[in-house]
């Protein structure tokens, strides 16, 4: 058959590629030499097959060019996955629980995909590069998952992470930079919309894409022209306040934002050593991706049956009171029952509040509803605990206009 075909050519594609992984239990980014410029900390640490940095000299402070000027992020080792052929879409529909169809060329949308109990296996953004072409971002390998789903369709499917380099540039002055370094009409991209540029010869794409919950880009270019790509970028950055900005930055952003993250706010199905500490889609609040009427998709049945007889969980978003992160606490009622766990916390400089996201136990979690945090804390070797007051909260802590904006401002 076609797709079994396609399947040990794939697999020997994705060997090839990494034939050499007993020497190399990392790689060094495209953008290394200019990561290391930039890296006065000296600290490196892994994302999936890459080094990457924790934090390039101040945590802080690269958080705060993140909200109020620009930061750059490597997003290189993002893990990302070629679709093609004719039945690229009917495939990623069975894949995914949202209609695919509904994403057109030259747009991204984001989805999950699910076992067949109807619980997560990984999110990600898809790319519909051109029409039957789609790139699929995600945490995780799913090279496996992926050509396991493949049989009975004329698809082919390549893991493609070393062969695309890619760079986030998140911020308020970010379209300005963008403007700044020739990207003509940037500024009329729309919100996950996706353009092209010629670079020095090769072909530079641009999505109007992030994890920052803000105005911001990814940039994506072949390998080659990675660090002229970084060299030319903080060049027309230099008069507005360009940073580099490491994972630790990133992580206080998108907690701001909302974004939930494999392994932190949800367990891999696939990981799971327990069924039942997995999460279905409806329980980290992303039922607007299940898309029941496009047809038959993996998990299908199981999410029809959770939504009739409801969740177990609700994963929400807590204000806090006082100062003090709740990171790894439990939760519990007014009355002092166990509620559930903190899965990300952060004191937020924007909001000027303690926030967290949280796993609470159905039906517990609605807008509103107040319960107790358990925070421990450290200070001169003594530990403090402390019962914080924390209510439910629906909005986003961070959620500014200009994320909308198009064209946006000229910061």
């Amino acid at each position: 058959m076609q797709c079994l075909e396609n399947r040990e050519t794939n697999m020997r594609t994705v060997d090839v590629s990494r034939q050499d992984h007993y020497k190399n239990a990392v790689y060094p980014s495209p953008f290394h030499s200019r990561q290391k410029e930039h890296n006065q900390l000296k600290e490196w640490s892994r994302w999936a097959d890459y080094l990457s940095v924790p934090a390039y000299w101040c945590e802080s402070m690269e958080y705060f060019a993140g909200r109020n000027s620009c930061g750059v992020f490597d997003i290189t080792p993002m893990i990302k996955h070629l679709v093609t052929g004719p039945d690229a879409l009917p495939y990623l529909n069975r894949l995914m629980t949202r209609d695919v169809s509904k994403i057109k060329p030259g747009r991204v949308g984001y989805s999950v995909w699910c076992d067949s109990q109807g619980q997560v296996i990984d999110d990600g953004t898809i790319f519909h590069l051109k029409e039957g072409v789609y790139r699929i971002c995600s945490q995780e390998h799913q090279i496996d998952w992926f050509m396991t789903n493949a049989l009975g369709f004329d698809v082919n499917i390549v893991e493609d992470t070393h062969d695309v380099a890619g760079l986030a540039l998140q911020g308020p002055t970010s379209c300005a930079v963008l403007k700044d370094m020739g990207l003509e009409g940037i500024e009329n991209l729309t919100p996950f919309g996706l353009t092209y540029f010629d670079f020095e010869g090769t072909e530079l794409m641009v999505s109007r894409t992030g994890f920052t919950g803000d105005l911001g880009y990814e940039l994506w270019i072949d390998p080659d022209h990675a660090e002229l790509l970084w060299d030319r970028l903080f060049a027309a950055g230099e008069l507005r306040g360009i940073r580099a900005m490491g994972s630790d930055a990133l992580e206080l952003l998108r907690i701001e934002a909302g974004f939930i993250l494999a392994g932190v706010d949800f367990l891999p199905a696939m990981e799971a050593v327990r069924p039942t500490h997995t999460r279905s889609p409806f329980e980290l609040g992303l039922g607007w991706l299940v898309s029941f009427d496009k047809g038959i998709f993996n998990g299908r049945q199981a999410l029809l049956e959770e939504k009739e007889k409801g969740s177990r969980y609700h994963l929400v978003k807590l204000d806090i009171d006082g100062n003090k992160p709740a990171n790894q606490s439990f939760v519990y009622t007014k009355n002092n029952k166990y509620a559930g766990t903190v899965t990300s916390a952060m004191w937020s400089p924007s909001a000027k509040a303690s926030i967290a996201l949280a796993s609470l136990e159905a039906p517990l979690g609605k807008p509103g509803e107040e319960f107790l945090v358990e925070i421990y804390y450290q200070r001169e070797l003594k530990w403090s605990r402390v019962m914080a007051p924390a209510r439910v909260v629906k909005e986003v802590f961070w959620d500014p206009p200009r994320k909308r904006q198009t064209p946006p401002a000229d910061f």
